[in-house]
């Protein structure tokens, strides 16, 4: 069984992998709450001493501004150290979701928009590294100092630490409203941007179709309107956020106001907020880091927020169920000598999700050598026939053999010399020349690949560019014919034992057309071929399969 990753998997394993880079962080994090407390304090005592007329000694000085620059090196070495531990966290995310991308079936992205899986990838990931740097350790470090600056008020004016306790769960709770507000503004924008990536492909792959029709408004207007959702959302998540902070400076201002009047008051009052000089600069000064931390809070509100949007759906990303698992004792040694029909399909029934289906009740037999042409109206299910025997889908019901194996379990390796899939348009892999053909393929040699271009009539075409077969390849090098020439030659590169070929000729003129069914003659032969190519039936022989 293939073991499935999730967020918190892939977090524990990194944190494991970097125990002395976690030991500096809990060291710096230590250190930033600790100085935090201690300038404040030394500055009273500064206070106190020349309010009573005495002087200040060298040491206290060099403590106090000790203090502040340690206070600044372990607020600086944390921030350091949370940077690097969510480029470490986003790193690893990124890997493993690329390898998970690599394993999800043919449903899910025939079920998901391409924009959507590529904003999970880039917006989602980077807002898990903002969780990170400006997220849950900022908030509990903010929330940690926020206590210990209590703490020490308490001890030097419990009147004004009373006050804060009272306002503190105010503020809290005003949070909480915030959050809740804020959560939903970002899974709106998550959505909005989904759509937002899927518009610009969809635009550029039917750019010529948009302008014969003169459709360029229609696609502008739906852009704008994907934009415009993003923008709503975000447009409500900036207000709370910009309203946070005036809240909360408010707040620190009136408490600082209340503690300074009910001083000047006398009797029991003054008792209870009554304080020296020194111990009120230095009170001042906590007030001030008390509504500092909470003023920061917010913006960590809205980075943890923007991020759990964020991991929701890189989390669902993740657990999206793989390919079926496949029989690695399978071997292609195995399946030919088997004795086995090629291919047979058995009271076959397949739907894409809750679609009509497509298949029902389908049933045919192959023997290995033989041409077999499938026919049948548009929607008949011949394309997703070339899928079930490629193991891309399983069926819904019945079976789909390959030598008699099922067609979904064989393994990957063992398909690359059984199959040689040639479809309706040729798609061009980042590489050289070389590299369309063997798909990185290390096992196919040099040798292979010329004799796969010699084949389909491209080997002296090839060998006029500037490198040959270590040309990179462009979109512009090859024409349209070429290109599907290129896609037999990757398909008969690995030798393999079945050709399924997919209506390769229905867009070509006809030389074009001549020079690729000529290719597909010499690609045939010797092999078992099913195929969806009406010409090519006529040129080989064999025999009609109605579905």
């Amino acid at each position: 069984m293939k073991r499935k990753a999730s967020l918190w998997t892939i977090l524990r394993s990194v944190v494991l992998r970097s125990k002395l880079l976690m030991l500096g962080l809990l060291l710096a994090v230590a250190g930033s709450i600790l100085f935090a407390l201690l300038p404040p304090l030394v500055l009273e005592n500064i206070v106190n001493t020349l309010t009573s007329g005495g002087s200040i000694s060298l040491r206290l000085a060099l403590l106090y501004f000790g203090a502040a620059a340690a206070s600044g090196l372990f607020d600086a070495a944390q921030a350091f150290l949370i940077t690097v531990f969510g480029q470490k966290i986003t790193r690893a995310l990124r890997r493993a979701m690329c390898a998970k991308l690599s394993h999800l079936p043919a449903a899910y992205f025939t079920a998901q928009a391409p924009g959507a899986t590529v904003s999970r990838f880039v917006g989602d990931v980077d807002t898990v590294e903002a969780l990170f740097a400006s997220g849950v350790i900022g908030m509990v470090v903010d929330v940690c100092k926020i206590a210990g600056i209590l703490a020490v008020i308490f001890v030097k004016s419990p009147g004004l630490g009373g006050l804060l306790v009272l306002v503190t769960p105010l503020l809290f709770a005003m949070t909480r409203i915030f959050q809740r507000r804020m959560l939903k503004a970002q899974l709106d924008n998550r959505a909005a941007v989904g759509q937002v990536s899927q518009h610009v492909p969809e635009t550029i792959r039917n750019i010529r179709m948009i302008h014969t029709y003169r459709r360029e408004r229609y696609m502008e207007e739906r852009y704008d309107q994907a934009i415009q959702k993003s923008y709503r959302a975000m447009e409500k998540s900036n207000f709370y956020d910009a309203i946070y902070s005036p809240i909360i400076l408010t707040v620190s201002a009136v408490v600082v106001a209340v503690m300074m009047t009910a001083a000047s008051l006398g009797g029991e009052m003054q008792a209870l907020f009554g304080m020296s000089v020194g111990t009120a600069v230095a009170v001042i000064a906590y007030v001030g880091k008390v509504f500092e931390p909470l003023e920061s809070v917010g913006m960590e509100i809205q980075s943890i927020q923007s991020a759990v949007a964020g991991v929701r759906r890189i989390q669902e990303f993740l657990v999206e169920p793989q390919q079926p698992d496949t029989d690695n004792t399978i071997t292609l040694e195995a399946l030919l000598s088997s004795g086995e029909p090629a291919v047979q399909l058995t009271d076959v029934a397949f739907s894409y999700g809750d679609s009509q289906q497509v298949l029902h009740h389908c049933g045919f037999t192959v023997v290995p050598g033989e041409t077999v042409t499938l026919t049948g109206r548009t929607g008949a299910g011949k394309s997703t026939v070339f899928k079930l025997l490629l193991g891309l889908y399983s069926p819904g019901s019945g079976s789909v053999r390959v030598f008699g194996a099922d067609a979904d379990k064989i393994p990957s390796a063992v398909k690359r010399r059984l199959f040689g899939y040639v479809e309706q348009s040729f798609y061009l892999v980042p590489g050289t020349v070389a590299d369309q053909i063997t798909l990185w393929d290390g096992s196919i040699s040099r040798e292979q690949v010329i004799s796969a271009a010699r084949m389909a009539g491209l080997h002296e075409t090839i060998s006029r560019l500037k490198q040959g077969y270590d040309t990179p390849c462009t979109e512009t090098l090859f024409s349209q014919g070429e290109r599907q020439l290129l896609a037999v030659a990757r398909a008969v590169a690995a030798d393999p034992v079945i050709l399924l070929l997919d209506e390769i000729t229905a867009n070509l003129d006809a030389d074009t057309e001549r020079a690729v069914l000529t290719a597909l003659q010499k690609a045939a032969q010797g092999r078992t071929v099913l195929s969806i190519s009406h010409r090519l039936y006529r040129r080989n022989g064999g025999r009609y399969l109605h579905l």
